[in-house]
């Protein structure tokens, strides 16, 4: 079996939220990712956005690495149909098995948990441990409240704007990920993980 052209780890709540547009835009990205081969890298839940985006990359042809620690395997959260399935120890390295396995990052809406995972790989960018490409999908305006506050974040001193500068934002799905995905194909830089 011949490795995937590229691999988009996706940060995503498990929870559907109230509007149909984030449960549609988890599923436009999941086929966008599985019809052209590609793999999706996700927290191997089966629940919310994260099973949709799972589930619609799967029935379009392409791949899904779920990874998951122990304790939510015990909760019966795992997908346990997937491509591959890795069961760690610990959140921390679950995030750290994500981020290696991903050419690119996306987040979608989400609770603290995505939030958390995207200020993560967001600030290991900033602090050169890897030069993969951070996308948001700003579906339904749901992460321009949090888009002004850093924003705001900037006017005070605490950011610079370069910082804001390592994430691309987009509200349509095809145009953002062909973006992360080409400029991960582009990424010269190597990642190094092993200190975090």
């Amino acid at each position: 079996m011949s490795a995937p052209p590229f691999s988009v780890c996706v940060y995503c709540g498990s929870r559907n939220g109230v509007d149909e547009p984030y449960v549609r835009a988890a599923r436009e990205v999941g086929r966008w990712i599985g019809e052209r081969g590609g793999q999706l890298v996700y927290g191997g839940g089966t629940n919310g956005l994260m099973g949709t985006v799972a589930q619609a990359t799967m029935a379009t042809g392409g791949s899904v690495v779920g990874i998951i620690p122990q304790a939510l395997v015990d909760k019966e959260w795992a997908k346990r149909d997937v491509t591959e399935l890795h069961i760690v120890e610990t959140m921390h390295d679950r995030k750290r098995m994500m981020a290696e396995r991903a050419g690119s990052f996306l987040a979608l809406a989400g609770g603290i948990g995505t939030l958390e995972e995207l200020f993560e790989v967001w600030t290991w960018r900033q602090l050169g441990y890897h030069d993969k490409p951070v996308g948001i999908l700003d579906t339904a305006g749901y992460y321009q409240p949090l888009l002004a506050f850093l924003g705001e974040s900037v006017n005070k001193g605490f950011m610079n704007d370069w910082q804001m500068d390592l994430v691309r934002v987009g509200s349509e799905a095809p145009a953002l990920l062909e973006a992360i995905v080409d400029a991960s194909l582009g990424a010269g830089a190597p990642s190094d993980f092993s200190q975090i």
